[in-house]
């Protein structure tokens, strides 16, 4: 079972990648299209709980992405007993972060809510959700952290088996559980909540039998708790970074949510469907972006930076034509899709307005999903982070406050300024990556006692 370079095309590890992450939003907008039968109160805490549970995810992400792509320049230098001992560490590691975040959520979720200016049923809902999905956010731990190495073998068309299992799962029990079918009570938010909690704890137990089936050298039991300082700074190395970029990221969503809830019920429910639909347009980039990320780590890993080089042109390239093809078909069908979701009016108005500028912010944001996620695997991982806080936090943040407050453009102020920040951000990620500093920032020392992968540069299909 050889996983070298040469065994991985871009499109290969890519359509299950799209199809994952297809499902994975699918199960988003489930609980927002079932929930929005109960009303748009509880759409609306829900979409707010569910920000919160986003940034937990994205801190378990922090050794999850880490591990990943140190796993990915270990096999791409063949050193593959090391991979399963990185591999073993990040499960441990991700657990005993995922058990203190949910602690927290259990301890502070009325807090939290209470911060976000909510108040009535949107809080009640809010709260309950947070609770129950937050409180066993450590199963999320789980799966992040096995997901990521299991997908870094080439084996992303397993994870998506996973994932579709996950989402027939919830589908059905949200359908039982928020409606009160065969007998069980109508539980509505907690309902969701509830469904999300018990199709993940059945995802976790599946990507465990997986990762020993998909690691080349077995993980041995003593793996999971010796804590090896050198292979755990590597890790933070690459994850601290990661995740604070994404942090940065999901800061300045909240800070900008927080602008929406001065504006009305109306336009906090028309984000929360906008954002439902735009997601579908970047999906191809994120898939794009991950795939391009693992031939990357490889390569990196390999040797043969050249190739990694080219690669991600390639990917940008793709990543922006799918991109536009699906800004197209939401652009004509705006109003329509904003219907699926509600039949009030004004909210269509106000969503439809924000989804014409869709041309705009997702081109520079697939650019930079595509090329942010390239850097990381070449252990380039800083970079983005400090281009992210003057660009998403400093000038964002503070267009955003003019457009919504002192030019008075409302939610679509909030889609300007969003578009602004991703464009800074694209610009200056071009220019990293041709100006080929990255290449200073591999993880593996190269081995050169260690038989190299034959890999030619026609090797990686990019097709």
């Amino acid at each position: 079972m050889s996983h070298n370079t040469k065994d991985l095309s871009l499109f290969k590890l890519t359509w299950p990648l799209f199809l994952e992450l297809f499902l994975f939003m699918l199960m988003g907008l489930a609980d927002t299209f079932m929930l929005s039968a109960v009303s748009d109160d509880a759409v609306a805490g829900v979409g707010t709980a569910n920000q919160y549970i986003q940034i937990a995810i994205l801190l378990l992400g922090v050794i999850g992405t880490g591990a990943s792509i140190v796993v990915s320049q270990y096999l791409g230098s063949r050193l593959l007993a090391e991979a399963s001992k990185i591999a073993a560490l990040s499960v441990s590691l991700n657990l005993i972060v995922g058990l203190i975040i949910s602690g927290l959520f259990i301890l502070f979720s009325d807090a939290i809510m209470k911060m976000m200016n909510l108040q009535g049923a949107v809080l009640e809902a809010a709260q309950n959700y947070l609770v129950i999905v937050g409180g066993f956010i450590f199963v999320q731990a789980l799966i992040t952290s096995m997901s990521s190495i299991i997908r870094v073998q080439g084996w992303t068309k397993q994870t998506m088996y996973v994932s579709l299992g996950m989402n027939v799962v919830h589908v059905i029990l949200n359908y039982i559980l928020i409606f009160g079918k065969f007998g069980i009570p109508e539980l509505g938010v907690e309902g969701a909540a509830i469904s999300s909690v018990i199709s993940r704890v059945l995802a976790a137990i599946v990507f465990f039998w997986l990762l020993y089936q998909a690691l080349e050298v077995r993980i041995e039991l003593a793996d999971y708790y010796r804590l090896s300082k050198n292979y755990i700074s590597k890790i933070l190395k690459i994850g601290i970074p990661s995740a604070l970029e994404q942090v940065l990221y999901q800061t300045n969503q909240i800070v900008l949510l927080f602008f929406v809830t001065f504006l009305g019920a109306e336009a906090l429910s028309a984000r929360q469907y906008a954002v439902n639909i735009s997601m579908f347009t970047y999906l191809f980039a994120l898939a794009i972006g991950m795939g391009t990320a693992i031939i990357v780590g490889r390569s990196v890993g390999a040797g043969e930076k050249d190739l990694a080089y080219k690669n991600v042109w390639f990917s940008v390239k793709s990543a922006l034509i799918f991109t536009l093809a699906m800004v197209a078909i939401i652009t004509v069908f705006r109003e329509p899709l904003m219907r699926i979701f509600t039949d009030n009016e004004e909210i269509v108005r106000i969503g439809a307005s924000v989804l014409l500028l869709s041309v705009l912010l997702e081109t520079g944001r697939s650019i930079n999903i595509t090329i942010i996620n390239s850097l990381r695997a070449s252990g380039d991982a800083s970079y983005p982070v400090r281009v992210g806080f003057i660009s998403m936090i400093v000038i964002g943040l503070s267009l955003g406050y003019f457009f919504v407050f002192v030019l008075d453009l409302g939610l679509v102020g909030v889609w300007l300024a969003i578009a602004c920040d991703e464009w800074i951000r694209a610009i200056l990620m071009i220019f990293r990556w041709r100006s080929r500093k990255w290449e200073r920032y591999a993880i593996v020392e190269q081995q050169y006692d260690v038989p190299q992968p034959i890999t030619k540069p026609e090797a990686v299909q990019t097709s």
